[in-house]
């Protein structure tokens, strides 16, 4: 798996992973190195890890402790892109974190976390990262542990829903007609959708958009406005309250701070 260093210093690691596993390939083990907590960027795999087995999206958060052995399947879309935010003792210890929350396996998007990530690059990667996984301690503290236990069948079909779902975000989509795409009733889509990704599909759509969006304003100067609408809010002002709900600051602080301003939140 090609991996790229981002930054390592002082008991932290950021680490950029793109693999290029081919699908239905044998799953290798492995085992974590620190306390490791990795955001999906691009593409979808199954991870296991102590017996238990989860399905990660784009938006999701994959977590492992130290010495935790684990393997990643790719049954369904081959290639996935990840950023790694690896701590060794000493941060855990700064974050007050409790051990347990590496026992989590993994969380499904959500909103705070995705704007969090997505922001983490360039010459201020480390401080970006820190403030990830504080979020992600935050955020963790009252999350259950949520293993997926559905049929293959249904593994299948949600993650192909929500690869539909991202190459829809710029349309006008409700569940009838992600129900229809899946070829199911729409209270089964729901259900099905919901048990193995830990979101509703309103939900992982809501936040597909916001991580498009937070992507788009650190990475380019294109417009609020066109960013907004790119992504399929279809009212500015409606984009503005969601993205600072998230981010907790305006889609326009959230670019000054990506692009390198280390100022307090407004």
């Amino acid at each position: 798996m090609p991996a790229i260093t981002l930054f390592q210093s002082g008991g932290l690691a950021v680490v950029d992973y793109r693999c290029d596993a081919r699908l239905h390939e044998p799953p290798v083990v492995e085992r974590h190195a620190a306390f490791s907590i990795a955001y999906v960027r691009k593409g979808s795999f199954g991870y296991r890890v102590r017996g238990d087995e989860y399905e990660l999206v784009p938006g999701s958060i994959l977590v492992g402790g130290p010495g935790d052995e684990y393997v990643c399947t790719h049954d369904h879309i081959c290639g996935d892109h990840c950023l790694s935010i690896q701590l060794q003792d000493e941060l855990v210890e700064s974050l007050r974190a409790q051990r347990s929350l590496w026992r989590l396996g993994a969380l499904p998007p959500i909103a705070s976390l995705i704007v969090a990530a997505e922001r983490i690059g360039g010459r201020d990667a480390d401080e970006q990262a820190l403030l990830f996984a504080a979020t992600f301690v935050e955020v963790a503290s009252g999350a259950a542990d949520r293993p997926c236990d559905a049929a293959p069948r249904d593994r299948r079909r949600a993650i192909e829903a929500a690869a539909w779902l991202d190459d829809h975000l710029h349309a006008p989509v409700d569940l009838h007609s992600a129900a229809a795409a899946a070829g199911m009733s729409a209270f089964h889509f729901l259900r099905v959708f919901s048990s193995v990704l830990g979101v509703t599909p309103h939900q992982y759509l809501l936040r597909a958009r916001l991580r498009r969006a937070a992507r788009l304003l650190a990475r380019t100067d294109r417009p609020v406005t066109d960013v907004a609408y790119d992504v399929g809010f279809a009212d500015l002002s409606n984009f503005v309250r969601t993205f600072h709900r998230a981010a907790g600051v305006s889609p326009r602080r959230y670019r000054r701070m990506a692009h390198g301003e280390r100022t307090a939140r407004a």
